[in-house]
């Protein structure tokens, strides 16, 4: 909380624990407006009463239904073809959920839904009769298709066979004498076929399977046919479409044919009876064609009224959908409170920023007018010992870092809160990796685009993916700039360098082999020479530049997060963890690797090629700092005198280290004795309690309902303190080593990003550039090139590099920085919200 009052992200708000004393004819629109207002969250005063035994849980379960219903109809709309447009719930007249008529508004809403669902019910139940009866009739139709075509066909072939014999010298030995074993398929022409057959339908996938499984059953006894339905065949309930085949087959006797019948239907398939006649067959067609149409025109009739009566629905089902969601909510809350019998009033209890309270004092009053009663709520602050919960008051600026934080865990109440920082350590550790002035100009138009249209994008619903970036607009915004930022320290746009000042080198003319760049006597103001572009060592010299400047951010960010421990233990009061943690965590991070950062910084500063020693190696200085401390060999000194001081460091760091171990636990051993030697004990739950304090319970103000849940004070356990000492200093001071190594990463994939986008470019642009004679072929060419080099640049260099830093970039601050100072032992506030419950439906 800020000086004047106003809430600032670093710390979180301060909450107050209140009572509300709600007369029961007020309830519902009490907790309407706190939903409303979503700056209340309420505690569950029935723990032990199981769901179904509260008071509300009748209404809830009726709500239920009628929430079941809305989602029916929505479905329903939403499935319709062509699609039935809804209006939105800001073009509907609001329906009155508060109110002495909200009641009977809502028993009129039931009976209104049960009544469309009946209607509709049994529309869609004679729609799916028709629709199943529909594609009977379409597969009849299709099967005496089929088997008129196969019947012409064979009698078309006998017709064939018998002129063969009319031509014929009549010396036909295999058919001369054919009467005497029966007539051929197909010989009786129109008066039909001797031998029986079975016709029907089965799915085209079974087909195989059903053809092998019949010629085994009936060991080839059989002749079969099939033929592919062109059309699909759409299931009206499921809307699933089947492809199906026609097939004929032809046997001897009865008994093979009631086995055909049984695998047919075994396997799903349907049996239509088919007579060979072929007048009968075409008399069969039309009187499926003509019921066909009839089916056609009352399904038409149907769908119809149908779309008439979702249409009506769909007038205000968003309006029905909003309310009962919000009714659902208030009666969950109501099931919360408490049923004061002597008062004959509900209590509420629960969690509000403290500067809300008069705003909810005001909707106290507000709910009492809408409720036409005269007897308002009455509120009451409590004092209690419980830890409240974690409120964050943010913006759509802010939101998405604070989310980063969240991520990792919500803060301890009042504790610093590290996201606001993260509003600029994040985008610009991010840049540090991904420094690029053509990629970072990308990212912020990007940026700059869903912002300017946020408002349409918002409600346009592009997929998840989309969303993701869309939430995190503003992080990608700074990341952009701060990317640009970072370019020009690199000197980098797309792989190439600009030259926008005055250069300090120049490469001297007229000179064979090895060329070496000559001073100007100008210094390039900002950023990394364009001279360096091009040159055979540049990658050695950007690698140790972006390498040491790594370490140095990450011992100031490490170092930072370090210093944020000072206000926690002002604001909570632990003076002694200020100079038994805070103190020496500092002294031993700065004694080694502050004193590197300061020996990088000095290195650079001085001209080299004027001194008669060789800059050192400052790894290898920092390795023998520890290896022979005092000993520094002249010809790799950095500095006179730095033996000593580098002992005195070494010395101070070694000697934080029993004073982060021994310190702490040995004075929480003292404070504890002597709290012992006065006779103090620790206050069981309830014991020692002032008559005072008794009254207020029995008149349930205060303390009475304000129990602490934490089950009392712990007993001193010397053990537990030094084990949780040893442990924590340990991980401090190993975490120091491996925390600032792994900041290097910041340079791994600075280099990684700037080599692949150079490799890139020399792919693809500089080949087209390379072309000597211009022309058609030339210029398309180049065009091509740049679509690829534009489109992979986009894809590779800015979507997956860009994830890649900010995966890096999220883990330097959730494990190398919050680990410092971070307690993160909170919970959320989460208030009863209509907004926010609306919110997370619509995802």
């Amino acid at each position: 909380m800020a000086a004047n009052g106003y809430p600032s992200l670093f710390r979180s708000e301060e909450m107050s624990l209140v009572q509300l004393y709600i007369p029961s004819e007020v309830a519902h629109d009490t907790i309407s407006e706190l939903g409303e207002m979503g700056n209340f969250q309420f505690k569950d005063l029935n723990p032990d009463v199981t769901a179904f035994q509260r008071s509300f849980t009748p209404r809830l379960r009726r709500l239920a239904e009628m929430a079941r219903r809305v989602r029916l109809f929505h479905g329903q709309i939403k499935a319709l073809e062509p699609p039935l447009g809804i209006p939105p719930l800001s073009a509907i007249p609001p329906f009155p959920t508060v109110g002495p008529r909200a009641q009977n508004a809502f028993d009129e809403l039931d009976d209104k839904l049960r009544e469309h669902e009946r209607r509709l019910v049994e529309m869609n139940r004679s729609w799916e009769e028709l629709g199943k009866r529909k594609g009977e009739l379409e597969e009849k139709k299709w099967v005496l298709r089929e088997t008129a075509g196969f019947f012409n066909e064979a009698e078309h072939r006998h017709t064939e066979i018998r002129t063969s014999f009319d031509d014929g010298d009549g010396t036909a030995p295999l058919l001369e004498h054919a009467a005497e074993y029966g007539t051929l398929p197909g010989e009786t022409g129109l008066s039909g076929f001797d031998l029986e057959f079975v016709a029907g339908t089965i799915e085209r996938t079974r087909m195989p399977t059903f053809e092998r499984i019949l010629w085994r059953v009936l060991r080839g006894n059989l002749y079969m046919n099939y033929s592919e339905i062109e059309e699909a065949f759409v299931d009206p309930t499921t809307g699933k479409e089947t492809h199906k085949d026609v097939f004929i087959i032809f046997a001897h006797g009865s008994e093979l044919l009631a086995k055909i019948r049984k695998v047919a239907e075994s396997m799903g398939g349907t049996l239509y009876t088919i007579d060979s006649s072929a007048d009968k067959r075409s008399d069969a067609l039309r009187e499926v064609t003509a019921r066909l149409e009839d089916v056609d025109a009352v399904l038409y009739n149907t769908g119809q009224t149908r779309r008439v009566e979702l249409g009506k629905i769909a007038e205000g089902i968003e309006a029905w959908k909003d309310a009962v969601r919000r009714e659902e909510e208030i009666f969950k809350t109501l099931n919360l409170l408490s049923y004061d019998q002597g008062r004959k009033t509900l209590v509420a209890e629960g969690w509000c920023p403290t500067r809300d309270i008069t705003a909810i004092q005001l909707a106290l009053r507000r709910a009492t007018e809408t409720a036409g009663t005269s007897v308002p709520p009455i509120l009451s602050e409590l004092r209690t010992h419980q830890t409240p919960p974690t409120f964050h008051r943010t913006t759509p600026f802010t939101e998405g870092f604070q989310t980063i934080i969240d991520s990792y865990g919500i803060a301890t109440y009042q504790e610093v809160n590290p996201g606001l920082f993260t509003i600029i350590t994040f985008p610009f550790l991010f840049a540090v990796m991904f420094g690029d002035i053509g990629h970072g100009i990308l990212a912020l138009v990007s940026a700059l685009t869903m912002i300017m249209f946020e408002r349409k994008l918002a409600t346009a619903g592009m997929g998840e993916m989309f969303d993701t970036f869309f939430f995190g607009r503003y992080l990608i915004l700074l990341m952009g700039a701060f990317s640009i930022f970072t370019g020009f320290m690199y000197n980098d746009i797309f792989s190439k360098s600009l030259h926008i000042w005055t250069t300090g080198w120049e490469w001297p003319s007229n000179t064979t082999g090895l060329v070496i760049a000559e001073p100007t006597g100008h210094v390039y103001p900002f950023g990394l020479d364009p001279t360096w572009h091009g040159a055979d060592n540049a990658l050695i010299f950007t690698n140790s530049y972006k390498m040491k400047m790594s370490i140095i951010l990450g011992v100031i960010h490490m170092s930072f997060a370090i210093c944020l421990q000072v206000p926690n233990h002002l604001h909570f009061k632990k003076w002694l963890n200020i100079y038994a943690e805070f103190i020496p965590q500092i002294l031993f991070m700065w004694s080694i690797f502050g004193y590197l950062i300061i020996c990088i910084i000095y290195k650079w500063s001085v001209d080299w090629t004027h001194s008669p020693t060789s800059p050192p190696g400052l790894l290898n200085m920092l390795i023998y700092m520890f290896l022979s401390p005092g000993s520094v060999d002249p010809d790799s000194q950095l500095y006179p005198g730095q033996g000593f001081v580098q002992v005195v460091l070494l010395l101070v760091a070694l000697v934080c280290v029993p004073w982060m171990l021994v310190l702490k636990p040995y004075m929480l051993y003292k404070e504890h004795q002597k709290i012992t030697a006065q006779g103090y004990v620790g206050l069981g739950n309830g014991e020692g309690r002032s008559s005072n304090d008794l009254e207020e319970e029995e008149e349930g103000v205060g303390q009475a309902v304000a129990q602490d849940e934490r089950g009392g004070d712990h007993p001193f356990e010397m053990g537990d303190i030094i084990i949780h000492q040893v442990i924590h200093t340990i991980e401090f001071c190993l975490g120091c080593i491996s925390n600032t190594a792994s900041y290097l990463r910041l340079w791994a994939l600075s280099l990684a990003h700037a080599q692949l986008s150079e490799v890139l470019y020399s792919m693809t642009l500089e080949n087209a550039f390379a072309v000597k004679q211009w022309g058609v072929g030339a210029t398309l060419f180049l065009v091509a090139m740049f679509a690829m080099w534009f489109t992979l640049t986009v894809c590779i260099l800015c979507i997956m590099e860009g994830l890649s830093a900010f995966l890096h970039a999220l883990r330097l601050h959730w494990v190398e920085a919050n680990s410092k100072h971070y307690m993160a032992g909170g919970y959320a506030f989460t208030p009863l919200s209509f907004a926010a419950i609306a919110a997370e439906e619509e995802q």
